[in-house]
């Protein structure tokens, strides 16, 4: 079992919202705030939990012993818990009151005199013995709550504990009733009542007929038991007494044999009776279904009269022709066999004699000696799978969501309704755009039969049936001149629209109206579907909500230029699947360049995000880490087909499905794996900073991590050719496309024209591969994004986030390697500090202030990243300076010195 999903401890350096503090910033604070680890009693992180399962299986031993005890000295106790003011009110009266008022101060309960006072009050005024259920039920939930371990349902069990306690109550009422010298505590008050209240109304007859249909309600909610009649017995299979001529020799041995046995075998058995007695096979044959056809007679079709069929012994013919080189033997009637008749067309006739025909002789059949009796094949399951067999009626099925039990989903009541969501196309708007395309077509001679319009949030589609003879390609190229008829923006036209035989016209609408997230989640489309993570794109111009599914795309491709929408996108992306997923079932690996983009998602890290171990954010901003993590990645992936091959399994849903029901052994590395998506907001400064070293472990990834359940979502402001590479896009079939600047652009991203078109604000194309289709992207608002990180942040998560595969450079380690101290520069010191003092590393920097040439700055530079004063190469991008100032620099120099 994988320990950072099952393990809950407390950490020591961690601030309120659960992050590890790096060393530095530890050793740079305060003492006092340093050291001040007082753990605080919240839900984050289960104490409160442990501590009221604790007082739950306490209360349950205190109850206990209380109950037991009153068992015995009920009677002892019985003055003190009794009075005219109230036994509870004795609890407060000295030693000398109760003597006044002959009340016995000593009590004899285990457990004193609150003991005495809560069993009485149970026991004695309220239900009786069926009290000690509250033992078990507090025991249950103690148990849950202290040790996380799920015994019974808790929902069962208050629900059964409810029933059987007024049921038991109302039964020992009842038994009392009939029995004088009883104890009254056996009942309780409530049941003692109760049944003088029924017996009064019913009487005591009702109120017996009253508790048995309880008791057999509950058996039938419990265990579905039927109530069936027995069934009349059917006579017994007449079997043919096979034995009955033969001798006494043979008879022990014939009656040892089994019962089913083929036709070969009997004409064996046959042979050999005939070298005793010497009475041929056939002879023997005929008059055995003489005797067979005296018995069973043959049924009466006719008349619809149905036929009676008595079993006989299962005979098993083979029906595989023998070699026609075989004598043959004389034709005889054909045996009954004991199967079940087939009525033929004959047996609807009315009653008449078919003659039978005389069957055509056949191959004699071959004679073997005598065969051992046929074994039936019985399929044993293997010790794993009884194993698993055995732990699922246990302990039930592995559920990944227990880690974080108490995890609520977010509210629908976290996000805004924009808009009214409503059309807001008016029928004179309708009839004005249609009037203008049909007008436009005639200064053309282009002739149309029909006309209709489909009305969407943004855009409303026209559909125009041309007339005979027109040709397609004449209207397409009229895209412009209708988008001035009509003085709109985007004009998008689809010829032919696919399936449908007719043209589209997209037209966008005068006032649009805006979809909402709350709109989209909150449908039953969205609500009931079944996909693996299901994302709420939007609504189609048919005002349709569309839901794709990220686990079959399996990797999405996003672009449009600023401003349009591609970052309402990601976090629609987002938000989608927090609102559908566990955060044992999900795992993120933002990748934002712009550092800003994604920030708001840092609240969840403990519950949804995935970092390389060792780093202080979880949300990746540094080239460097970027390309880290993705070779950290194609670890995951790697290691995580191993598993799928060691479980023989094809695909992530169906090695989770094995592992749920207990048929991987978590001691063999087996875990439950949740979904990775890695989304990366702006992929085109990736590629301008790092090329091959991004472009490699992307295309490996796309090509292979669909099966293992990680998906990419890569994002871009500029679709162009050298950042979005053929190796890229092969592995990429759902691309989706805000407005872009040209149609250049459009076909970098779509490989077809359009996306130039849209009107902007989140009108998109989203292209599966086969189809293109028109959404308006749903829109959340970054508050409603703020609000939904910071119920899922606010909630108990894991004790860090999702810890990837460690990675290392070998590249990097090897020129550490391979430096040696003392073949420093004797300009090594000057350059360094030159390089602290401006916070810049860069080769350029070195040359121009120290006068060195381009080799000398170079190999300077490269001790320098050796020795950990500046960072690696970052392509067109100076060097990340890793020492702060001039004296932490001298403190380095001295270090270095020294060792």
């Amino acid at each position: 079992m994988s320990v950072r999903g099952n393990q809950f401890r407390s950490n020591s350096f961690k601030n309120e919202s659960g992050d590890k503090q790096s060393s530095k910033s530890t050793a740079s604070r305060p003492s006092t705030e340093r050291f001040n680890i007082m753990p605080r009693l919240d839900f984050q992180n289960g104490r409160l939990f442990k501590i009221i399962g604790l007082v739950f299986v306490v209360l349950s031993l205190y109850f206990l012993i209380a109950f037991t005890s009153y068992l015995f000295t009920w009677q002892e106790d019985h003055s003190y818990v009794i009075d005219a003011n109230g036994g509870w009110g004795n609890l407060f009266k000295t030693t000398e009151e109760l003597q006044q008022v002959n009340i016995n101060p000593v009590v004899s309960n285990w457990l004193g005199k609150i003991g005495a006072l809560l069993a009485h009050q149970f026991i004695y005024e309220w239900f009786g013995l069926a009290s000690f259920l509250f033992i078990f039920v507090f025991f249950v939930i103690g148990y849950r709550l202290l040790f996380k371990v799920k015994i019974f349902s808790i929902e069962k069990t208050l629900a059964y504990s409810l029933f059987f306690l007024l049921f038991i109550s109302l039964t020992l009422g009842f038994a009392h009733s009939f029995i004088s010298d009883a104890p009254h505590f056996l009942e309780g008050e409530f049941g003692y009542w109760t049944n003088k209240l029924l017996a009064a109304q019913i009487g005591k007859a009702g109120v017996a007929g009253l508790i048995g249909f309880l008791g057999l309600s509950i058996l039938i909610i419990a265990y579905n038991i039927d109530f069936k009649l027995p069934e009349r017995k059917k006579p017994e299979a007449i079997i043919p007494d096979l034995q009955e001529e033969e001798e006494a020799g043979t008879e022990n041995e014939m009656r040892s044999e089994p019962v089913e046995f083929t036709l070969n075998d009997r004409l064996a058995r046959d042979k050999k009776r005939e070298q005793n007695v010497g009475i041929s096979p056939s002879t023997r044959f005929e008059e055995r279904e003489e005797r067979e056809l005296e018995r069973d007679p043959i049924p009466d079709y006719r008349a619809g009269n149905s036929p009676v069929v008595t079993p006989m012994a299962n005979i098993q013919l083979e029906t595989t022709p023998l070699p026609p080189v075989l004598p043959p033997i004389i034709p005889v009637a054909a045996p009954i066999v004991s199967a079940a008749p087939v009525i033929s067309a004959a047996a609807e006739m009315p009653m008449e004699i078919i003659p039978a025909q005389e069957p055509e002789p056949e191959p004699e059949l071959e004679l073997e000696p005598e065969q051992e009796p046929e074994l039936e094949l019985v399929i044993e399951k293997s010790e794993e799978e009884k194993t698993s067999d055995e732990l699922v009626k246990q302990f039930g099925n592995y559920d990944p969501t227990l880690d974080l039990a108490s995890y609520k989903y977010p509210g629908l009541d976290l996000l805004e309704n924009y808009g009214s969501n409503k059309i807001s196309v008016n029928a004179d708007e309708l009839e004005a755009n249609k009037n203008k395309i049909v007008n436009t077509l005639l200064h053309y001679n282009i002739e149309i039969d029909k006309i209709k319009a489909t009305i969407g949030p943004t855009v409303t589609l026209y559909e125009i049936i041309p007339a005979p003879g027109v040709r397609i390609s004449k209207i397409k190229n009229l895209e412009d001149d209708i988008a001035l008829s009509l003085a709109a923006l985007g004009i998008r036209i689809i010829a032919p629209m696919p399936g449908k035989g007719t043209i589209g016209i997209e037209v966008p609408n005068l006032h649009p109206e805006m979809v909402s997230m709350r709109s989209i989640l909150m449908t039953e489309k969205f609500q009931n579907t079944t996909m693996e993570l299901p994302i709420a794109m939007g609504k189609t111009i048919s005002n349709e909500v569309y839901i794709g599914d990220l686990a079959k795309m399996p990797h999405l491709l996003v672009a449009g230029a600023t401003g349009q929408g591609k970052s309402v996108g990601i976090n629609s992306i987002l938000v989608s699947l927090l609102y559908k997923k566990h955060p044992s079932q999900l795992k993120f690996v933002l990748v934002d360049p712009k550092k800003v983009e994604l920030t708001l998602f840092n609240k969840i890290e403990r519950h949804f995000l995935a970092k390389l171990p060792g780093e202080a954010d979880a949300i990746i901003t540094d080239t460097k880490k970027v390309i880290n993590t993705l070779n950290s990645l194609c670890i995951e992936m790697d290691q995580r087909y191993d598993l799928l091959k060691d479980a023989q399994v094809r695909n992530l849903k169906e090695y989770n499905e094995k592992f749920i029901k207990r048929k991987l052994n978590p001691n063999n590395s087996h875990r439950f794996l949740p979904y990775i998506v890695l989304i990366v907001d702006e992929f085109a400064d990736l590629m301008m900073t790092a090329g091959k070293e991004v472009e490699a472990p992307i295309a490996r990834l796309a090509q292979l991590a669909r099966a293992i359940g990680i998906h990419l979502v890569l994002a871009t402001q500029r679709p162009s050719v050298n950042i979005i590479t053929g190796t890229i896009k092969a592995n990429f079939p759902a691309r989706l496309a805000f407005r872009v600047l040209s149609k250049i652009d459009s076909r970098t991203i779509l490989d077809s024209g359009g996306a130039d078109q849209l009107i902007g604000r989140g009108d998109m194309l989203l292209s599966t591969g086969n189809d293109l289709i028109r959404l308006q992207c749903a829109f959340v608002d970054t508050p409603e994004v703020d609000r939904i990180s910071e119920f899922i942040g606010n909630q108990r998560g894991y004790p860090e986030a999702y810890q990837l595969p460690e990675y290392v450079d070998e590249a990097a380690e090897s020129a550490k390697l391979d430096f040696d101290p003392k073949d420093r520069d004797s300009m090594f010191e000057d350059a360094a500090r030159l390089i602290v003092m401006h916070q810049q590393g860069s080769t350029s920097l070195i040359q121009r202030k120290l006068k060195l040439g381009y080799n000398r700055a170079g190999r300077i530079i490269d001790q320098l990243e050796a020795t950990g004063v500046v960072g690696p190469f970052e392509g067109s991008k100076a060097r990340e300076v890793l020492i702060p100032d001039d004296y932490a620099l001298e403190q380095f120099l001295n270090d270095l010195k020294n060792n």
